[in-house]
């Protein structure tokens, strides 16, 4: 599954990657979770745009539930037959704009966040699908889920699936709706292993309290200063005395 990911890359570079204005407050986010607004670019019919958009869809008959589940993850091997995406496959495709992701990778130590990116560390897009949602009196707004497909042998020795990650080559097929579901659905395959490298990083990635350089930042667990609750440069928000970055990741909804 994919449960964080991150987004560093400016704006300015992201304009000359996807060739679109992006919104004025693109910034660096570090640890990117469930909930939280996610840029992506998506065609409501006039063109390619990019816009902010909760990752995590409502199914239709979950939206007027007070807390009801987030889907954040889709299977791309049975997009077609959920009911809560076939709906959305041949006209409501997005790109979910991304630089890397997170997995846990166990250890004698516990779980231990290792983040994957592209080899030559250039922004990607994960293949998503929106939806409009809205709940009474709360406005009109965008949710989005991040396709998933069967890990490559980078990211298998840790978790079975991982993020659709496209070609720049087949973004454009994914994204144009003129193109039957019967075409597109082919673009959804794990990226080559020999563009993907992962690397350990800091458990402060573990709590989306945290979205500080920091979490991106290589370590070895063994000097991890998170597992001894001190973290380092940058200074990181406060957290309640709930909130513990050592701790496992919490399990997100998902529907794979």
């Amino acid at each position: 599954m994919c449960g964080r990911f991150t987004q560093t890359a400016t704006g300015e570079v992201l304009v000359e990657r996807f060739g679109l204005t992006m919104p004025s407050d693109v910034g660096p986010r570090y640890n990117i979770a469930p909930g939280q607004p996610v840029l992506v670019i998506l065609d409501p019919g006039d063109g390619p745009v990019a816009r902010w958009a909760t990752w995590g869809l409502r199914p239709a008959w979950g939206r007027h539930q007070a807390g009801a589940a987030r889907l954040i993850n889709a299977r791309a091997e049975t997009l077609d037959q959920k009911p809560a995406f076939r709906s959305l496959v041949a006209r409501r495709r997005c790109l979910v704009i991304a630089d890397g992701f997170y997995e846990w990778r166990k250890t004698p130590d516990g779980r231990w966040p290792v983040r994957f990116v592209r080899r030559d560390r250039a922004p990607f897009a994960f293949a998503g699908l929106w939806d409009e949602e809205s709940s009474g009196a709360v406005p009109l707004s965008l949710a989005c889920t991040v396709v998933t497909v069967p890990a490559n042998d980078v990211v298998a020795p840790i978790h079975t699936r991982m993020p659709a990650i496209l070609r720049p080559e087949d973004e454009g097929s994914w994204l144009d709706l003129s193109v039957p579901w019967e075409q597109a659905q082919h673009v959804l395959r794990p990226l080559a292993a020999e563009e993907l490298v992962g690397y350990p990083v800091s458990r402060l990635v573990n709590s989306p309290t945290y979205d500080v350089p920091a979490c991106i930042e290589p370590v070895e667990p063994a000097a991890d200063p998170a597992v001894e609750g001190t973290p380092s440069r940058p200074a990181a928000p406060a957290t309640s005395a709930s909130s513990n970055p050592a701790s496992a990741p919490p399990r997100q909804p998902t529907l794979f």
